[in-house]
């Protein structure tokens, strides 16, 4: 397995855990405060693994996508991952 994906599975293994915890924190009636504190964090660690995956494609899908003439399809994958990431 090549270092990105095991960055990958790692942080969303972190994550897993996280989302576990406020499962947690729901059934133990846990001060709103303080779950909405923790759902921030998972939020933001899913932010990360989306800026984990959108590096990863663009320095490898991308690159061969230009260097196989197809820019258009590139720009197109840029501007689409641009996109969802800021919704």
């Amino acid at each position: 397995m090549n270092t990105t994906k095991q960055k990958l599975f790692r942080r969303l293994k972190i994550i897993e855990g996280q989302v576990r915890g406020l499962q947690e924190m729901l059934m133990n009636d846990t001060y709103c405060i303080d779950v909405i504190t923790q759902t921030s964090a998972v939020k933001h660690a899913l932010s990360g693994v989306e800026d984990i995956l959108m590096e990863n494609h663009l320095s490898t899908c991308v690159v061969d996508q230009i260097k196989e003439g197809k820019e258009k399809i590139a720009v197109q994958e840029i501007v689409k991952v641009y996109q969802l990431k800021h919704k």
